[in-house]
């Protein structure tokens, strides 16, 4: 482990154990600085000619000319479909700037099979059929492509999109930071918290490159192009060179390999640009929201809800993406973890993992939290008292400390996580 990492854990870990609070500052000699945090990048479409700035690693042009491209709309003339949910990046990652959260919910079936293991479906429509794929499409570029949960698939769930604010900095985590984070919840909670750690393939790899999966509800992707490349196709139903299979054939009219221009490369140069969701400064220094943010270690939230790691000290190249120095050496306050846990609302579905993962979904960061109106991996809880509700397995023990908190100690929990 780089020596950076290893003071980033070691001050998380002991003021888990502690129950003190790390804060927005880590202390201690040697420390990382902290990542740059904002919301000030401007929504292009509706600031024409603007400079967009991001954390550092680009240019301000070079980060605005990514950020329109996050932001195009793409039509059929582009590859849009067959099948889709949005017509951009933006589409599904606008609050409260680009790149945030979403409301859209994206939509995944699937069974199991007689030995209990996940199946992915075959679904059938008017021209044909779309095999082996969780994911129910909500759109579709004509009608006999228009995708429907079979009444065959008996799970079904839906997912809402993720916030990609600061995930460059996530990108460059070190594999072995992950590793320590979960071992050291085991050790802290007798090993009834276990932060599952995969190791997904880098897409974008010749060498067939591995590395800790960090992105998307079940942890499926190690890398932002990888992501950029997934999503294009399953999102937007665009090819690339790291995806160029279409998922169907059907009404299809555009070539093969339909993103000649290499905008996965500027989705990626985008997410790896952004700032990190920061908090509201006012509200996060009041009494209370330090109070909760005490009480928030002390019942155990913050063993899955890390607020503090860092990224790596040394070289690190994923793919043919050697990690910047602007990356390097920073502290973010994420308040996840980017491992899987089983806290009783796992949707069923595998992707990249194992078997055991169906019932597991990453922690969910918690930074960014007060952008958002619903909340959990399915978006049915609409108060955060009701999502803390939700927590089970893994989380048992948490709960019940929870619950023995008096009304004003919650009171002081929810303004903690309100300036999130």
């Amino acid at each position: 482990m780089k020596a950076g990492n290893k003071i980033g854990i070691m001050v998380c870990v002991s003021a888990l154990i502690f129950g003190s609070a790390v804060g927005l500052k880590l202390a201690g000699e040697g420390t990382p600085p902290d990542a740059p945090a904002g919301y000030d990048t401007p929504t292009l479409s509706e600031n024409p000619g603007s400079q967009s700035h991001g954390n550092g690693m680009l240019a301000d042009a070079d980060f605005g000319a990514a950020q329109g491209t996050f932001e195009e709309e793409d039509g059929v003339d582009k590859g849009l479909g067959p099948v889709y949910n949005a017509r951009s990046c933006a589409e599904c990652h606008q609050t409260p700037v680009t790149g945030g959260s979403s409301q859209i919910a994206e939509f995944r079936v699937g069974h199991n099979d007689r030995f209990g293991n996940f199946v992915s479906p075959t679904i059938f429509v008017k021209g044909g059929s779309i095999p082996n794929r969780s994911l129910v499409n909500d759109r579709a570029t004509c009608a006999d492509v228009q995708e429907h949960a079979p009444l065959t698939e008996t799970i079904r769930t839906f997912r809402m999109s993720l916030s990609i604010l600061g995930d460059g900095f996530v990108e460059a985590i070190d594999d072995d930071t992950l590793k320590a984070l979960s071992a050291s919840e085991k050790a802290m909670s007798g090993g009834r918290i276990a932060g599952e750690v995969i190791m997904v393939p880098i897409a974008e790899s010749t060498s067939g490159q591995v590395r800790v999966g960090r992105f998307g509800w079940k942890d499926q992707q190690a890398s932002l192009l990888s992501f950029a490349g997934d999503a294009y196709l399953n999102e937007q139903g665009i090819t690339s060179a790291l995806n160029p299979t279409d998922t169907t054939s059907i009404c299809k009219t555009t070539p093969d390999i339909e993103d000649q221009e290499g905008d996965i490369d500027e989705f990626a140069a985008f997410m790896r640009g952004t700032k990190a969701p920061p908090v509201d400064g006012d509200l996060f220094a009041s009494a209370d929201a330090q109070a909760g943010q005490q009480i928030f270690s002390k019942v155990g939230c913050a063993i899955c809800h890390v607020s503090s790691i860092s990224t790596t000290s040394g070289t690190l190249t994923i793919g043919e993406y050697t990690v910047p120095d602007a990356l390097k050496n920073k502290t973010i306050h994420p308040y996840g973890d980017f491992l899987l846990h089983n806290i009783g609302t796992g949707d069923g579905i595998v992707q990249n993992g194992p078997q055991d993962t169906a019932n597991k979904l990453r922690t969910a960061p918690l930074w960014g939290l007060r952008t958002r109106d619903r909340f959990m991996h399915d978006g049915l809880s609409v108060t955060l008292p009701n999502a803390i509700g939700r927590h089970r397995n893994e989380a048992s023990d948490v709960i019940k400390s929870y619950y023995k908190l008096s009304d004003r100690q919650k009171s002081q929990l929810l303004a903690f996580l309100n300036a999130l």
